[in-house]
Order: C-alpha cells, then structure tokens, then sequence
C-alpha cells in the first residue's frame, strides 16, 4: 500500500487523492488475485482432480464429484487470499478478518453438508442400507453441524467465545424443543424402526390411517415416503411408525408365497345325498375315481359292520355332492402347479350365511407377483365357477332385474296358458 502510495506521490497527485486511489488500486490489485486463484482452481485443479475421479476403478469419489464437494473446497482459496491481505488495510484488518473467517466457516458448512450427503449416497450403493438406513442419522449430524456453525459465525462476528454462547442454549431449551419436536421424535423412532427392523425400504406397508398402500421408497428423519400403487406418494411421520399400527407385507414377499382366501357361496337347497346317477358321473372324473372308491368302500364297510338299513338315505352313512365337490376342489389344488404345496392348504365349509353355504379355499400360491397372483386366483374360480354345477350345485347371488323379469315373463305365461 505504501509502494503504491509513494509512486502517486511522485505523480505530484495530492496525498488526499494519492491516499484514496491506493486503497482502490489495491482492493482492484486484491480481486484480480483472487478472481485469477479462483479461475485456476476451477478450471484446472478441478478439471485435474475430475479426471482423476473419472479414471480410476473407484465409485465413491465419483459420488463426491456429483456432490460437488470439491467444487464447494474451491471457495476456500479466495477467502484465504483476503484473509492474508487484511494487514494491508490496517484500519479494518479486524473487521476484514472476521467477514473472511465468517465466509470460510460458511463455505466449511457447506463443503460438511455436501460431504455427509454423498456419504449417505455412497452408503446406499450397499445392500445393508435397505435394511439399515442412515439418511435420518445424517440429517440429524447436519441439524447439530449448522448449529454449531451458526454460533462460530456469531461468536466470530461479536469477537465471544462460542461457549457464551453454548451456555445460553441452556435458556432455549424449550424453544429449540418446540422448534425441533417433529425432528427429535424422527430421529427416536428412526432408532426403533432400524434396531427392530420393523421397515426398509422396498417393503410394501398399508397403513389405512394415512391411505398409504404401497411400496417405501425412502426413510428420512421426519418422514417415510411411500408410493402407492395408483402411483401417488404419501407421507408418514416417522414417529406414526411407532405409535399407530401398520401392515408389513415382507414376510409375505420373504415366504415366497402369497395367500389366497376366498369363498364359493353355495345355495344350501342344491345340496344332496348323491343318487346312484350322480355316483356314475363322479367315477368318470379323473381327479374323483380314487377318492371315490376309497371313500365308497369305507361308508359300505360302516354301514354293514353296524347293520345299517339303507332303504333309507338318512340311515347311517353317505355321500353328498357337497363333500364330494369339497373332496374334488382339495384334489385340484394338492395337483395345481402354481399352488406352493409346502404351505398351508385348507378346502373348509365356514358358517351358513343368509348368502348360502361358505366353501372356502384356503392356499397360497408359489408366486407373490400381483399380476400373476391375480391370474392364478382368477383361473382357480374360473374353473370352480364352472364345474359347481356338474356337481348339482347352485351358487347363490342374490336375484337380479333380470331374475325378476324372468320370474314376471313365466307368470304371465302360466295366465295365458291357463286362460287357454
């Protein structure tokens, strides 16, 4: 500064002048420095470390690069610059020392909130990150990580010592409680939710009170993102997780099979002893013949050991369309490829309704995809809807206009008959 101020001088400029035409000559001597340092480390210190990143067999610098961290470093180099020459203006070296350690910490925040995203990325290249999220830990180190940075920036600022100010958090305490309660009940649920494991992300949840249905997507502090299967995302606080109650179709998914629970509804007046003309038709059935030798054999071997006077149906022991149907339906799916047969398999009557007799068929097929399980299910019924009737069985639903019409049809026919 004196350099340049003796050399005005000798220019005859007046020392006022010569003074002021210093300072700027050296703050413009000050900018072009650090524009140039800057332009440097970004175009060629980053160009260099790029092509380092790029061509080596490592990925996480590459997640680093994407994160932009080392161009975030490159905004140290001017704020050293002007911290080094602050002497130069020893009227306002204290304050131009302060702005440049406040920046620096800035910068420094910003490179540390940077570096622990790319941390969290580089962690979710690995498999554990599914069952073991940490995007709600980071999240937290950066809540205390600027927090800490805004009280040095202060502290710098007024020239204190940060524990003045640390102590006086003691005091906001309940505010920062307030401000953070959401956070803070994220990151104790967070804790539960990885330590027993109750979610990851890929697993499907329903959680009705919040009409989420889907698959999770996300695990973060304060909320676990789901898309549904309309495509739609639904938020759930990650406390909810905790305090309200929710399906996880893992096991499901893990168990590689996939339940099938649905009834045929039988109308109980198509219900029977089977007749000689029935029991012929269900010895040409290939999935019955076996069943009905074995099962005829033990009912006449029943019957004669106690002397059984058959003249009478409802004498001693028979057969019905509605246990053979039920034998015929267990025979099916015990045979059906797509049924996992390691699974629970149930072919069971539950209690009469007003709609009928429940026949329900309790499997599990052996693949969980939703279209294919939806198809196999599908086929099942189709089959059953159709052969119900070769059994002499009704399936009950209630009448329809077209029922009715029928019913009105027949009745005027029957006038007209009987007018005739």
């Amino acid at each position: 500064m004196n350099y340049i101020s003796g050399l005005l001088l000798d220019f005859d400029i007046d020392p006022t002048i010569a003074g002021y035409l210093s300072v700027m000559i050296m703050i413009l001597f000050i900018s072009i420095i650090c524009v140039v340092a800057h332009f440097i480390t970004r175009k060629v210190v980053i160009r260099v470390i790029t092509h380092i990143v790029k061509n080596n067999k490592f990925t996480w610098d590459n997640i680093l690069l994407e994160r932009r961290v080392f161009h975030k470093l490159a905004h140290f180099v001017p704020a050293i610059i002007i911290y080094l020459f602050s002497p130069t203006f020893p009227s306002y070296q204290n304050l131009i020392e302060k702005g440049a350690i406040a920046y620096l910490i800035i910068i420094g925040l910003l490179v540390l909130n940077h570096l622990l995203s790319a941390i969290n990325d580089i962690y979710q290249t690995y498999e554990i990150s599914k069952t073991k999220p940490i995007k709600g830990y980071i999240q937290v180190i950066k809540i205390i990580v600027i927090t800490f940075g805004v009280i040095l920036v202060i502290a710098n600022l007024f020239g204190k010592s940060p524990l003045v100010f640390l102590s006086g958090i003691g005091a906001l305490s309940a505010v920062l409680m307030l401000v953070f309660k959401d956070s803070l009940l994220g990151l104790v649920a967070g804790i539960q939710l990885a330590s027993n494991d109750m979610v990851r992300v890929g697993d499907w949840i329903e959680m009705p009170k919040y009409g989420a249905n889907g698959d999770i997507i996300d695990i973060s502090l304060n909320t676990v993102k789901v898309q549904n299967w309309d495509k739609t995302i639904t938020m759930i606080p990650s406390y909810a997780m905790i305090s309200d109650s929710f399906i996880n179709w893992r096991g499901m998914q893990n168990s590689g099979g996939r339940r099938i629970k649905r009834s045929l509804f039988i109308d109980v007046t198509s219900i029977s002893f089977c007749t000689g003309e029935m029991m012929k038709k269900f010895y040409t059935i290939d999935l019955l013949s076996d069943y009905m030798i074995d099962r005829e054999r033990e009912i006449e071997e029943y019957n004669t050991q106690n002397d059984i006077n058959r003249s009478n149906p409802v004498n001693g022991r028979s057969l019905t369309n509605i246990g053979v149907f039920r034998a015929y339906i267990s025979t099916y799916m015990k045979l059906h490829p797509r049924i996992n047969q390691e699974m629970t398999l149930l072919v069971r009557q539950l209690a009469p309704t007003e709609h009928g007799l429940p026949l329900e068929i309790y499997a599990f097929s052996n693949d969980i995809g939703w279209e294919v399980y939806e198809s196999i299910q599908a086929d099942i019924f189709d089959h059953l809807f159709a052969v119900a009737q070769e059994f002499g069985l009704r399936l009950f639903q209630n009448p329809s206009g077209h029922d009715l019409k029928m019913m009105v049809d027949d009745s005027r026919m029957e006038v007209v008959k009987d007018r005739t």
